[in-house]
């Protein structure tokens, strides 16, 4: 019994220094947007000696004619839709994978999951030349239009190993009652499938949200910069009198959405991972 209140007692100390290791950052990156650039490189202290918001006030206004209330609504504009259409999309391919049998479904299966090992460097000149043909460059429809297409294996493999987890039965039951295959999905199978949903909108979320480097290939305008790319101009612009404590400020509000997100679906989140990790 002492034994194993011992065990406890280290398993929860140990749970609490890494749980401290991994928010500290967030800490430092907040009381830092307080500190001028003296004081950030000059002291290690955690704390600042005054706490003053005009990092966030300064910050907001931007380094040109753009405020940041533009680039958030930039952002939240790709990402909301290309969220969206991907959770519908990968939902209905697994759909169609995981309950029907149809010709080459093993083939195409296999095509699918090989697509996994391709590197981004391998597809990105490809997609810049068909999608600058489309006339697409410089809009949002590069990260519209590949989640329409499903264009994401990783979240399909992971909600059709959800689904076949989920009991035939249901299917079955629903086709006795009169339901086609597209409302067995929508009214019996999709309510069911709400972990493995919310898995596929935190990862999508999380990956548009900071993405760099794919919005700097697609867009060139100003006006349409999401924050990541007007976090960067942020820098760029100031010279060699750069205000870190406006840029951390600007870095630690562009958190808080996929934070706040992550936090309150983290129970499906969870779920939907460990489901679709163990069921097959």
């Amino acid at each position: 019994m002492m034994r194993s209140k011992k065990n406890n007692l280290i398993a929860y100390v140990i749970l609490i220094v890494v749980g401290a290791a991994m928010i500290y950052p967030l800490f430092w990156l907040f009381f830092a947007t307080f500190k001028d650039n003296k004081e950030l490189f000059g002291k290690m202290t955690l704390l600042p000696e005054h706490f003053s918001f005009s990092a966030y006030r300064e910050g907001w206004k931007g380094s040109g004619q753009f405020s940041y209330l533009t680039f958030y609504l930039n952002t939240f504009k790709l990402v909301i839709p290309a969220v969206a259409l991907t959770a519908i999309s990968t939902g209905i391919v697994a759909y169609g994978f995981a309950r029907f049998k149809f010709p080459m479904k093993k083939l195409l299966f296999m095509l699918m999951i090989s697509t996994l090992m391709l590197p981004d460097a391998v597809i990105m000149i490809p997609r810049y030349v068909v999608f600058n043909k489309f006339g697409w460059v410089d809009t949002y429809l590069p990260f519209w239009v590949p989640a329409v297409l499903a264009c994401y294996p990783f979240l399909i493999f992971m909600q059709i190993q959800f689904l076949r987890g989920i009991p035939r039965e249901l299917d079955e039951s629903a086709y006795m009652d009169g339901c086609n295959p597209l409302m067995v999905y929508v009214r019996i199978l999709a309510p069911l499938m709400k972990p493995s949903i919310f898995s596929v909108i935190i990862f999508q979320t999380l990956w548009r949200w900071n993405d760099y480097f794919n919005n700097l290939v697609y867009i060139s305008s100003v006006k349409n910069y999401t924050l990541s790319l007007a976090l960067k101009m942020s820098i760029d612009s100031q010279g060699a009198s750069t205000p870190w404590n406006q840029i951390l400020a600007m870095s630690f509000l562009s958190l808080i959405p996929p934070v706040l997100l992550y936090f309150f679906a983290q129970k499906y989140f969870v779920e939907g991972i460990t489901a679709g990790g163990i069921k097959g």
